[in-house]
């Protein structure tokens, strides 16, 4: 299945853009996705606590993706 990926602040400057297309199997989980992203881009095993949110909800590494959802990598936040 193809999937576009949105990313934003240090995901995305990992990635180097803000959509990314990917294709993974039929079968495929945020579990998948992560796995794939750190196998394309190594520092992504750096960030601490990666989100994935498709359709605006946060889902957990279990959750089958779909061609058509809204995927979206939410790297962790920091500030004051």
């Amino acid at each position: 299945m193809n999937l576009k990926i949105l990313s934003f602040g240090i995901a995305k400057e990992i990635i180097g853009q803000l959509e990314l297309p990917v294709q993974l199997s039929d079968a495929a989980t945020v579990a998948d996705l992560k796995q794939f992203l750190i196998t394309q881009f190594p520092d992504f095993q750096k960030l601490s606590s990666l989100r994935v949110a498709i359709n605006t909800e946060y889902v957990d590494d279990s959750t089958l993706l779909h061609s058509n959802d809204e995927i979206v990598l939410i790297p962790p936040v920091s500030g004051g």
